[in-house]
């Protein structure tokens, strides 16, 4: 809302807008009341005892959740690392003009996303059951250059990093797809006019440009993950999760220790959203200073304008 002062103008001079802001009750109101339930919230469970603070305390740092949050982190990082490694592979893939090679990676993005990720981590929790061993040879020639236990070769932890890299890949292909989509035609055609090859032009001109739409969506990826591990616990694979469970299995405190979990849980995701965000921002320099530098300058040519019509 703006009134006219009633001051008199000088000549030459528009007359003088002070500017009253509106004042938004609904906000304050809502504000407040969010507040309230809040705190009623945070109150309840500060008083109540089944909460058992002491228990939390004593529990947060004891030498069973740490080693869980560090099999936690680790089976995050290898499980990405997979995960981008195979979806860049599978992405390249896709858009390829190969008929066998596009099938192939339909057909692998198919059965890993339309099956359920804990189906997935029991299936290579229990290979075994499957194939009791595994065999390195030539096929149909009886020829076998060693073998090995299944169930020694992939244990509780490997299983959980094949079951959530190969996971990973499936949803992390279609990100990087969208993200070389996403780059103009035009650095193909300039990146081949200079003779660079398509995998040169792919790894320096279209992935760098593809980054600043991939890296948000990963960063949810990440976040994802690393709370997707929680299942692993299901084949006891010593994570956060499986720890915390064995732990109220002896001693019956399941809420304060899902609590010291849960406490674990939202900072490892609040550390990951900081360098989500110092990620965002480091690939995306460039493209929204043109706009913000672009409307300044909108600006400044109609306040230039406007000076000029209130000087005649």
């Amino acid at each position: 809302m703006a009134t006219v002062s009633q001051a008199a103008p000088s000549v030459g001079r528009p007359p003088r807008i002070e500017a009253i802001p509106i004042r938004h009750w609904g906000r304050w109101i809502s504000a407040v009341v969010i507040l309230f339930v809040a705190f009623a919230m945070l109150w309840s469970l500060w008083h109540n005892p089944n909460v058992d603070i002491s228990t939390i305390r004593h529990n947060l740092f004891a030498p069973y959740v740490l080693r869980g949050v560090v099999v936690t982190i680790e089976l995050t990082i290898i499980a990405m690392v997979i995960g981008l490694v195979g979806g860049v592979l599978l992405a390249v893939m896709r858009l390829s003009p190969n008929p066998v090679l596009k099938t192939v990676a339909w057909a692998y993005i198919w059965f890993f996303r339309g099956t359920p990720i804990l189906v997935q981590i029991l299936f290579w929790g229990f290979v075994g059951a499957l194939y009791k061993n595994i065999f390195v040879g030539l096929p149909f020639t009886g020829i076998v250059f060693g073998h090995a236990s299944t169930s020694r070769l992939i244990g509780a932890f490997t299983a959980a990093i094949l079951a959530l890299g190969l996971n990973e890949a499936a949803y992390a292909a279609e990100l990087v797809r969208a993200g070389i989509i996403s780059v103009d035609r035009g650095q193909y055609e300039a990146a081949h006019s200079l003779g660079m090859s398509g995998g040169l032009t792919m790894r320096l001109i279209v992935l760098p440009q593809a980054m600043r739409v991939i890296i948000p969506p990963m960063g949810n990826e990440t976040i994802s993950m690393l709370k997707t591990t929680a299942l692993v616990s299901v084949i006891s694979g010593t994570d956060l999760m499986t720890n915390i469970q064995l732990a109220y299995s002896q001693n019956f405190k399941t809420i304060p220790l899902l609590l010291v979990a849960s406490i674990w849980y939202l900072a490892m995701t609040s550390v990951m959203s900081v360098g989500q965000y110092y990620l965002e921002r480091h690939f995306g320099r460039g493209f929204g200073q043109r706009e913000g530098e672009a409307a300044e300058k909108r600006a400044e040519r109609r306040d230039t304008k406007r000076a000029a019509a209130n000087h005649v």
